[in-house]
């Protein structure tokens, strides 16, 4: 019974802190703005017709840390910790890139936000793998949010995605 804990270990402390001054605390859940995104996305079509997937793992990280802006202070372990604006519209004209991720990647692929500094567009998959997507390549930044969002904050050079030929 930890009832009486003040502080969340889920994420380090940098990361949590970075968080909670973006307005996350731990249960922090709006599923009525996750489905407004949802929906948006559903409805979006490219002029060549590509639409975005929709999933529960994508609607899930929408609901959690969806709408926070995240501006880490401090310097990063090995690359600059980013600042992040978790809002999956900013990918809403990026359906055709998204499908041909997830086609490379044998899954669905759906946006989640954007590094803002770079404009980076960050993704997610089916299976609540995060991505990142810029002018430079693919890179995979983990199994799951918290691991992407530690990575982003603590400034941990992400992995670049490769394809088998």
């Amino acid at each position: 019974m930890h009832a009486d804990r003040t502080s969340s270990t889920r994420f380090s402390v940098p990361v949590d802190a970075a968080l909670r001054a973006a307005g996350w605390l731990p249960g922090r859940w709006d599923i009525r703005q996750a489905e407004v995104w949802a929906d948006a996305l559903r409805d979006h079509a490219s002029p060549a017709g590509h639409r975005h997937a929709v999933f529960p793992a994508a609607v899930e990280a929408w609901a959690e840390f969806g709408g926070l802006y995240i501006n880490p202070t401090g310097t990063g372990r090995q690359i600059a910790p980013a600042t992040l604006h978790i809002d999956p519209l900013h990918g809403l004209h990026l359906a055709r890139t998204l499908g041909d991720l997830g086609r490379a990647l044998g899954t669905e692929v759906s946006p989640l936000g954007a590094e803002t500094d770079t404009h980076s567009l960050l993704a997610i998959d089916a299976e609540g793998r995060i991505y990142t997507l810029d002018h430079t390549g693919d890179w995979y930044l983990g199994p799951d949010i918290d691991h992407a969002l530690t990575t982003l904050i603590a400034g941990v050079e992400p992995q670049r995605l490769t394809t088998q030929a």
